[in-house]
């Protein structure tokens, strides 16, 4: 029988639809009909619905059931891998394809924290999506649910896409989705009869336990799902495991007079919990240096594959050496000296033979990245080398552990591939990596730079004598002359400290004496022992790193 009374209007014309959850009941014959699932058109929904009460209801119904999803997500990705979470896989899938004025804006405001702020901004997109499809859940159940899938298949094609996909990355997502359409259909269905007229008491309670043990349960499997994952992919034990090689010449300690001893000015040598971290790695790569393969392949006569094991059967030797990121603005902190110990890279190609006319290493990293480096610069005599420890430490996780390339005088974005696995001999022509890929010049020799570490700009100083100190760097040139500029008048040469090698950088002091009270500003500018001055030009980050001189203001009081 079929309720012939007439429908209200929205106002256009058209009939109010609500789930058939709202309906009175129906004679026996149509109970049947009934259970087969909820119809989007149906009689008038309670006033509840169309309030704020009803607004709210569907928004925390969307947003229980997204998390329920991402909960089972991360239950799987326990089995699949972590990168193949819904988050991280999006997460991960944005990284790749953010544009690069966006990618540097957040290397710019956020340094070291950019994947966090990244990570978060993901789960507040996936909030309030999930919130407006809640929303839009209580009067049109069937699309929202379609809508609620693609929740589902946005992750699975976000971890398709990755390197080195299989077939199990698409389970996270493929249940992710499936689960929060199921939550979300079943929760709206027990809204819908909370809000209901004919709804009392029972109903109510139905809906707040439903409402609560999903939530718990969601909230325990998903940070149990995550210390899980933690704790089964984590490499810190197989890292404490490794004994580190000898080099066949230990280096002896850099004098002390590399580093004045001015308050302010930062050590020498970067501990490795302040060495910058610049990399497109979601979620760290956690290597097992018994399964670690690294194969050199491509244009060469003779390909191999070597384990971790035998890798450091092979000599090794410990050099000083600066690595900056071509992300560095002008006076930037993306820059760090570390004591590196590894296996030179010069004598494995000739080992694999390289042929005529491979001019490129298009070497790759466990999570896929690619980094392209000149073969020139890796046989020319320069230490470049597969390192394995870092000041004194096995590699830290987030720089590169097991193995990572360096190659002297060059930016990181063409040498320093973190976790580097695959090593193939190719050229520039025919191949491209990833950062050229995205607007980055192919060759990134490092630039002369220089920067003014104390005072810090903005800082207030007594009159008098003013201490000015700073860094410079000109990696594999090194650095013969610092000077500063106050107030545009004439440069001015400051003490240099003892250079260490022509790859680190040479920290620099200069005595303001008679400073007077006032705003002042201070430049800063290095000459490499080339005799090439730093140039004054100012340019952004891309193509090839950016350059100018940096400046600071200071009160004197």
């Amino acid at each position: 029988m079929t309720d012939q009374s007439p429908q209200p209007s929205d106002g256009s014309g058209d009939p109010l639809e609500r789930p058939r959850a709202f309906e009175p009941a129906r004679a026996e014959d149509d109970e049947h009909e009934h259970d087969e699932g909820i119809d989007d058109a149906g009689d008038t929904p309670s006033p509840e619905v169309h309030g704020v009460g009803g607004v709210l209801r569907g928004a925390i119904t969307g947003f229980i059931a997204a998390g329920a999803g991402l909960a089972v997500g991360e239950l799987v990705s326990v089995f699949t891998g972590e990168t193949a979470s819904p988050a991280v896989a999006v997460g991960q899938w944005a990284i790749s394809h953010t544009p690069t004025s966006v990618e540097q804006f957040a290397i710019r405001n956020f340094g070291n924290h950019d994947k966090r702020a990244l990570l978060i901004g993901v789960y507040v997109a996936i909030a309030l999506f999930s919130m407006a499809v809640g929303i839009l859940a209580r009067r049109h159940l069937t699309p929202a649910s379609y809508v609620a899938a693609a929740f589902g298949l946005v992750g699975m094609f976000a971890a398709a896409t990755r390197a080195n996909a299989s077939a199990s990355s698409l389970f996270p997502s493929l249940l992710a989705g499936l689960v929060t359409v199921l939550v979300l259909r079943w929760l709206t269905i027990l809204g819908a009869e909370d809000a209901a007229p004919q709804g009392g008491p029972t109903e109510r309670r139905r809906f707040l336990l439903g409402a609560f043990g999903t939530t718990v349960g969601a909230l325990v499997g998903g940070f149990g799902a995550k210390l899980w994952i933690d704790t089964r992919y984590n490499a810190s034990a197989a890292r404490a495991a490794v004994v580190l090689p000898k080099p066949e010449e230990a280096l002896a300690e850099p004098p002390a007079s590399v580093h004045p001893n001015i308050p302010g000015l930062g050590p020498f040598f970067t501990p490795n919990s302040q060495f910058y971290r610049v990399d497109t790695a979601l979620s760290l790569p956690q290597v097992d240096p018994n399964t670690w393969r690294l194969t050199i392949h491509g244009m060469v006569d003779r390909p191999f594959e070597i384990t971790f094991d035998e890798l450091i059967k092979y000599a090794f030797e410990e050099h000083d050496l600066t690595l900056t990121c071509v992300s560095n603005p002008v006076g930037g902190s993306y820059c760090g000296n570390a004591r590196w110990l590894g296996t030179p890279l010069a004598p494995l190609l000739r080992r694999a033979g390289v042929q005529s006319g491979a001019d490129m290493i298009l070497s790759t990293s466990t999570d896929g990245m690619t980094i392209g480096s000149p073969v020139e610069a890796t046989l020319d005599g320069r230490q470049a080398m597969l390192a394995v420890a870092m000041n004194g430490e096995v590699l830290p996780i987030e720089h590169g552990f097991p193995c990572r390339m360096l190659i002297p005088g060059l930016y990181g974005y063409v040498s320093a591939t973190k976790w580097v696995t695959d090593l193939n001999l190719t050229s520039y022509t025919q191949s491209s990596a990833y950062w050229t890929q995205n607007g980055w010049s192919p060759q990134g020799p490092v630039k002369t730079a220089s920067r003014i570490d104390v005072p810090q700009s903005g800082a207030t100083v007594s009159a008098g004598t003013v201490v000015l100190a700073g860094t410079a760097w000109a990696t594999h040139r090194g650095v013969a002359a610092v000077e500063v500029q106050i107030d545009n008048g004439p440069w001015l040469e400051t003490t240099l400290a003892t250079s260490d090698t022509p790859d680190t950088w040479r920290q620099w002091s200069y005595r303001w004496a008679d400073a007077v009270q006032g705003g002042h500003t201070v430049k800063v500018r290095a000459t490499d022992a080339t005799g090439a001055l730093q140039t004054s030009l100012v340019q952004g980050t891309v193509p090839d790193g950016a350059t100018g001189y940096h400046t600071i203001n200071v009160q004197v009081a």
